[in-house]
């Protein structure tokens, strides 16, 4: 009986592709038995997959029995079509592999300030991941307020941002970085550097710096206790005032530490006065695909949860 198709096949599927890299190889070993042990698979197995070739193809692709195995014409064709195919399918393989190799174009970043002495590295690390990964890669960094980052990853001016978890906006993806311990300082300067236990009172009795950006309630309810006689609109701005001797304030622990170090300021009774702020790395919802964000927010993944390394 023919198997000889009238409508033309359509479109190969990865089933076919299968079958036809079973094909080759039954080809190139001159038989089903040979083939077995280049395949790894029995001789029924290999016997059932050439007939549902020819079913596939409508065409008598060999003969096999007593007399040996050969091809037919239409074999011979479909062997020599299915190497170049088979081979153009390898080469796509390679060429979209390569272009994860070969990472190309920017990452345009916005940071909120004073993050680089976390010792928790997470974008550190994952930036120099990335520029391994990617030598062509431009990174553009922007340090600005976290409602500037907020509004311009929104716009695709940016593709991703770090900020502290303030709100939770609808259009962006959030993911958990870490979490900033900061204290209430004061400088070398009497009476406050003495003192062992500072209460409500005594703060209230001091001038103190507060932030003129965006806190959260409980962070807001921290601050209460001071007597604001001054404000900063980053952390920068606090530290210049806290270490003038004439003003009171929070900082991170991270960002404080040199100062600390060098016993130009302390903390005020650091198991009472203090707060924790979570950051987090945001990306637009339904962002178009970007092969340089998306390698870089996989390095920053694997990062987190990771015992960190000394800065």
């Amino acid at each position: 009986m023919s198997r000889r198709r009238s409508t033309p096949m359509g479109q190969p599927s990865d089933a076919d592709l299968r079958l036809l890299r079973i094909y080759r190889k039954v080809v190139e070993c001159g038989g089903f038995s040979a083939a077995e042990v280049e395949l790894g698979i029995s001789r029924a197995a290999i016997s059932m997959a050439m007939n549902d070739l020819e079913t596939r193809l409508g065409l008598r692709l060999c003969q096999r029995g007593r007399s040996g195995f050969s091809l037919t014409d239409e074999g011979a064709e479909v062997f020599e079509a299915s190497l170049q195919l088979l081979a153009s399918v390898e080469g796509f393989r390679t060429r979209v592999n390569g272009l994860h190799a070969r990472l190309k174009g920017e990452l345009n970043i916005g940071i909120t300030d004073n993050l680089v002495t976390m010792p928790e590295m997470h974008i550190t690390h994952a930036l120099s991941a990335l520029k391994e990964r990617g030598p062509e890669v431009r990174i553009n960094i922007r340090m600005i307020p976290p409602s500037d980052i907020e509004l311009a990853v929104l716009d695709g001016r940016l593709h991703t941002g770090v900020i502290p978890d303030l709100k939770t906006l609808p259009g962006l993806n959030y993911l958990s970085l870490y979490q900033e311990q900061s204290r209430l300082y004061c400088s070398n300067e009497p009476p406050l550097f003495s003192v062992e236990n500072v209460d409500r009172a005594t703060l209230a009795s001091h001038d103190a710096v507060v932030p003129a950006y965006a806190q959260t309630p409980e962070i807001k309810a921290v601050h209460e206790p001071l007597q604001a006689a001054a404000s900063a609109t980053d952390r920068e701005g606090i530290a210049f005032l806290i270490l003038s001797g004439c003003y009171i304030g929070y900082l991170p622990t991270h960002y404080a530490e040199r100062w600390v170090r060098d016993g130009r300021i302390r903390a005020l009774s650091p198991e009472r006065w203090h707060y924790l702020t979570h950051y987090s790395a945001i990306t637009r919802k339904g962002a178009p695909p970007n092969l340089v964000m998306e390698s870089y927010l996989e390095e920053l993944e694997g990062l987190i949860g990771r015992p960190e390394a000394s800065p």
